[in-house]
């Protein structure tokens, strides 16, 4: 009997550890509600403090729903004419993605096995999850719903969403590498190290290039007029808070709009306007705090000094590769360099994608950058800044790291803290 008492009991069977399909399943409708509860608590909060009696709970459920279904990447209409709403919210982007993406890593231990049980746990999660985005699409289907779904276009943008993010998760939880896979190139072009080398410096360049972009708005804000503009349109606690989180959710986007902006490939602010470095032409905007920040009619000035930014972030990119590549030929050197601007067109396309979009017909279905046009522009600033300078940083390392002087190991050192801190 003491024997008995002593053993481990949850440890015999191996089997105890494992779950039905039915608790993977309602894990998805749970991670689904989750990332709901960031859109629906502050939609509750603002329809309790707002002073109008004509909305109704089921009203301010509809416009929670919607917005969550924005939040995916999902396409929505409004109004009487349809008019379509495709500017995503990449705050609540983020967040979806991120909790998504830690559900994905708590199932990667359930994934573990052969053939269909393999994967049996993880596809209940996600059927989960999509069982709350058709009952969001149901509810937004109605006419006199804010935002109203479509239904076919909605679903296939959160199932998306949702199989990159639980991907992610499954990914990194089952110890997947998440270098960049090794290229078909001979060894005289692709060294040891260079997809962790590329990795490197692609993140670097996203990193600095979105702290540029971060400067970038920050000065505009200082310049521009958006505490006055949003203080002629506040009416209320509710007002107040409505434009508040709602500026908030759009920050990830207006520093992707920046970064277009330092790039030199600037951005749209409707059919027949533009804003960048190079120049401004506006036509009529609406009331929006953050699109009072916009820079007036104008030729190129002193705003090309945003383009500092752009410049900033392709030395680290070519810091990054100098630093990895000492033991490298400068072929090697140049082909990484190369690959790392290649590497960036998919993310920017799809950063430039999502950044923009519509908000209604006519004159406002142009918002934001120009897909192709920002990915462009990332590959010249890569290929113009970061490849001499990965060549540059190779040979003075290369020249300078081993029996130099005081004076030069200190300047070595403290480059490769630089270094460093990019990484």
């Amino acid at each position: 009997m003491t024997q008995l008492m002593g053993r481990p009991i949850l440890g015999l069977p191996s089997d105890l550890d494992s779950r039905s399909t039915l608790s993977d399943l309602l894990t998805g409708v749970r991670a689904a509600l989750l990332t709901l509860s960031v859109v629906a608590v502050p939609v509750f909060g603002l329809w309790v403090l707002a002073p109008y009696g004509d909305d109704t709970a089921q009203d301010a459920a509809r416009a929670a729903f919607g917005l969550w279904l924005l939040g995916h990447g999902a396409p929505l209409v409004r109004g009487p004419g349809a008019a379509p709403v495709t500017v995503t919210p990449l705050l609540l982007t983020a967040v979806t993605a991120v909790l998504l993406s830690r559900a994905g890593h708590r199932q990667a231990r359930r994934a573990r096995g052969r053939g269909w049980m393999r994967w049996r746990s993880p596809l209940a999660v996600y059927a989960g999850y999509l069982l709350v985005a058709a009952a969001a699409v149901a509810q937004c289907a109605d006419p006199q719903a804010l935002l109203r779904s479509r239904a076919v276009a909605d679903l296939v943008a959160v199932a998306l969403l949702t199989a990159a993010a639980l991907g992610h998760g499954l990914w990194t939880g089952l110890g997947r590498p998440s270098a960049l896979p090794r290229l078909p190139l001979p060894p005289a072009l692709w060294p040891d190290g260079a997809p962790a080398a590329t990795g490197r410096a692609l993140a670097g360049w996203l990193l600095a290039l979105t702290a540029g972009g971060g400067v970038v708005l920050a000065v505009a804000v200082l310049l521009g007029s958006a505490g006055q503009h949003a203080q002629r349109l506040g009416g209320g606690a509710a007002d107040w808070l409505g434009m508040l989180l709602a500026c908030l959710a759009l920050v990830p986007n207006a520093l992707l709009w920046s970064a277009s902006y330092a790039l030199g490939a600037g951005f749209e602010v409707g059919t027949g306007s533009h804003a960048g470095p190079f120049g401004t032409r506006l036509g009529p905007a609406p009331d929006f705090p953050l699109l009072a920040l916009l820079p007036a009619d104008r030729g190129p000035d002193w705003h090309l000094l945003a383009c500092a930014a752009g410049a900033a972030a392709a030395l680290t990119a070519a810091l990054l590769i100098g630093r990895a590549a000492t033991r490298w030929t400068a072929a090697q050197t140049a082909a990484v360099a190369t690959a790392t601007a290649l590497a960036g067109v998919l993310p920017a396309l799809l950063a430039g994608y999502l950044a923009g979009g519509a908000l209604a017909s006519g004159r406002m279905s142009e918002l934001g950058p120009v897909p192709w046009q920002f990915a462009l522009a990332q590959t010249a600033w890569l290929l113009a800044l970061t490849l001499p300078g990965a060549l540059l940083s190779r040979w003075w390392l290369g020249r300078h790291g081993d029996g130099a002087g005081p004076v030069i190991r200190a300047r070595v050192g403290a480059y490769r803290l630089v270094c460093r801190l990019a990484a």
